[in-house]
């Protein structure tokens, strides 16, 4: 007999609160889900957990099952570059002080008070967290007291940091919505945002969650600020650190192997899935990863989309931020699966969310469960879990946006550009009647140089006949996209750095038709243009295109 759990979903907003119930039929495990419903327990997030059983011995062994398969795959650092990590980051705070000192003085600031100034690099994101996979980048936020400026950061700094010897592919992004600074620093990859407090000196114990460093802040230093006071705030809110960290492992790898792991293609970044881990681990505060893992999947494929997901109520601090709330703001009803930080001020971190990806995340969520489910009922390994659905596989027609350009730092711009643009691409197409997803794969792709000399075509056609045609071009699984680096040749005397992104698109139930894409494309271009003229972006020899 199985038992019943209802999930109550709560929105809590400034003016009002709201309460959706999802009812879910879940396995026979659940008959003794509150045995322990006498034992006092914190309650942590906006609602009573809906399960406070304790493991029993096979929940360890399919974590332990699940840890074992997670290593098979690599995910794991050796201690060696675990130290190589904080030993960058000492080395980095190190620079970090010794830049804003000097930099103080230029700033008529007196000699006897720079020393005393402070200044300091955090880091947030998987890093922070402890669940960065290996040869990934860290997350990193320089604070800086008032009288150190933006200006200051992307030239003074800049400039410093080229005349370190352990600093590689150095690019500043001053014009993003969240200003970065991107950059290799002996070996790992970083990025760096910056945020200026209205402090006269930044004291060492600065506690980043107190909402009062917000007072007198402009929106890119509390936007910069955020990830940061995100980031602890979910471990403050979750009942094991530990049994949070490996559940999220889990479920970052899966979503990685799935291609549903980026922000800007419109599905979730790390923060998105670190909140919904967060989530499922206050609704089963005593479980282990294992259980915790078929909880996620159990609860999100039965989620009424677009009740929000919350860790904590909404509070607006009223320091002039906008914070999440839909009563008050027309934007905010229109996003599609609302994720919202918890954190002031406020946010859904899935505002990228289309509806092809929502569409694709629902899906392979409700895969997932179904994977699981076999797991926990030894007809399954945990390693059925992490194989995605190869993406030519999925879809008959494709467009490829191709990009190249001679300068590698030119490059890497307008490759930032385009992958931050795209989702206008999508949203063009998913207005089109007769399609119905537009899906970005989040794989990286370098191109063939002999597709450059191809003439771009925008009809598409539906008929079965076409199956393996993209825009006129063959499905990019075959030889128009060789996954080589390009390199000089007598036909090409300099190096070209080349990129290229494939969207597969699935119709609707439609007979034959000839589908005309040029308008969509012509559009996307035009912002894509548009926003790097305002940007003064190098243009000159670049080619970028749609087949």
């Amino acid at each position: 007999m199985s038992a019943v759990v209802t999930v109550r979903q709560t929105t809590t907003t400034t003016t009002t609160t709201t309460t959706a119930n999802t009812t879910m039929n879940t396995n026979n495990n659940n008959n003794n889900d509150n045995n322990n419903s006498q034992t006092t327990v914190r309650s942590y997030g906006i609602t009573q957990p809906i399960s406070i059983k304790l493991p029993d011995p096979l929940d360890y062994v399919q974590t332990k099952n699940l840890e074992d398969t997670l290593r098979s795959y690599d995910y794991f650092e050796s201690s060696e570059e675990l130290s190589h990590r904080v030993h960058v980051m000492t080395k980095l705070n190190i620079l970090v002080r010794e830049w804003i000192r000097n930099f103080s003085l230029t700033k008529n600031v007196p000699t006897e008070m720079v020393d005393n100034v402070g200044g300091r690099v955090h880091t947030f994101g998987s890093y922070r967290l402890g669940v960065h996979s290996k040869g990934g980048d860290i997350d990193t936020l320089l604070i800086a007291p008032r009288h150190i400026d933006r200006t200051d950061f992307f030239t003074s700094f800049v400039e410093f940091l080229r005349r370190q010897p352990e600093v590689r592919d150095l690019r500043a992004i001053e014009e993003a919505f969240v200003p970065v600074i991107k950059l290799t620093f002996d070996g790992i990859e970083l990025d760096m945002l910056f945020s200026r407090l209205a402090l006269a000196t930044i004291p060492d114990n600065l506690d980043l969650k107190d909402d009062k460093i917000l007072h007198n802040l402009d929106h890119r230093c509390a936007r910069s600020l955020n990830g940061c006071r995100v980031t602890d705030e979910i471990l403050d809110l979750v009942p094991d650190r530990e049994t949070f960290k490996s559940t999220l492992r889990a479920i970052k790898l899966w979503a990685k192997k799935n291609g549903l792991y980026s922000n800007a293609l419109g599905f979730f970044g790390g923060v998105t899935w670190a909140m919904l881990v967060a989530r499922i681990c206050q609704l089963y505060p005593n479980a282990v990863a294992a259980t915790l893992v078929h909880k996620f999947f159990l609860v999100y494929s039965h989620w009424e989309w677009p009740t929000p997901v919350l860790l904590k109520p909404v509070n607006d601090c009223q320091y002039g931020f906008p914070v999440w709330d839909p009563m008050t703001n027309a934007s905010d009803r229109y996003h599609l699966m609302p994720i919202i930080t918890p954190a002031y001020p406020q946010q859904n971190s899935t505002h990228n969310v289309t509806q092809s990806t929502q569409k694709i995340i629902v899906q392979e969520i409700k895969r997932g469960l179904e994977i699981v489910n076999d797991v926990m009922t030894a007809k399954s390994e945990w390693k059925q879990l992490f194989i995605g659905t190869p993406f030519f596989q999925r879809y008959k027609h494709f467009i490829i946006l191709l990009l190249s350009a001679p300068d590698q730092n030119q490059f890497l711009e307008w490759n930032g550009l385009v992958e931050a643009k795209i989702r206008i691409l999508i949203g063009n197409l998913e207005r089109n009647a007769y399609i119905d997803i537009a899906h970005v794969s989040s794989d990286k792709y370098t191109p063939d140089e002999s597709i450059f000399d191809q003439q771009p075509v925008n009809k598409t056609a539906t008929d079965n006949d076409t199956s393996t045609r993209a825009n006129g071009h063959n499905s990019p699984d075959s030889s128009s996209a060789n996954l080589t680096q390009q390199s000089s040749s007598p036909s090409n005397p300099s190096p070209t750095f080349s990129g290229m992104w494939v969207v597969g698109l699935q119709f609707k139930n439609v007979n034959k038709v000839q589908l005309d894409l040029t308008e969509e494309i012509r559009v996307f271009l035009s912002v894509v243009y548009r926003s790097s003229a305002n940007s003064n972006m190098n243009r000159e020899n670049l080619n970028l295109d749609a087949r």
